[in-house]
């Protein structure tokens, strides 16, 4: 590496290194940042803390289908299978997926929770 360092009239000291130098020790820091990123998200797969969610769900949840199905359905889960899971009447589950009732905070908690996701993933 090219440097020179030079001091200011208050003592401070200055590295220089040429622009290209700098662009590379730029470009190094940000690819080890992604680097580092990268591996946080893999161990946080790797545990269970983060799932990938496949782009037809996603497409589903932005096209405004009804969040508890979308979940259900790509759980594997039947209405029933959820209902009972998370401690409610089917038809209840029913009404709900199709927009007749809204359930309140404490049943919405019970089904994120019956399908492994916090409520916000409801009701976001």
């Amino acid at each position: 590496m090219n440097a020179q360092t030079i001091v200011t009239p208050a003592g401070e000291r200055l590295v220089l290194i040429p622009e290209a130098e700098y662009a590379a020790l730029i470009a190094a820091a940000k690819d080890a940042a992604d680097n580092a990123a990268f591996d946080r998200i893999e161990k946080r797969l790797a545990s269970g803390e983060e799932e990938l969610i496949p782009s037809d769900i996603v497409d589903r949840l932005l096209d405004g289908e009804n969040r508890v199905r979308v979940w259900r359905e790509h759980r594997g889960l039947s209405a029933k299978q959820l209902a009972e899971k998370a401690g409610i009447a089917k038809p209840f589950l029913s009404q709900i997926e199709t927009g007749k009732r809204e359930g309140t905070v404490d049943t919405l908690r019970k089904i994120a929770d019956a399908l492994s996701l916090t409520i916000d993933d409801l009701v976001g």
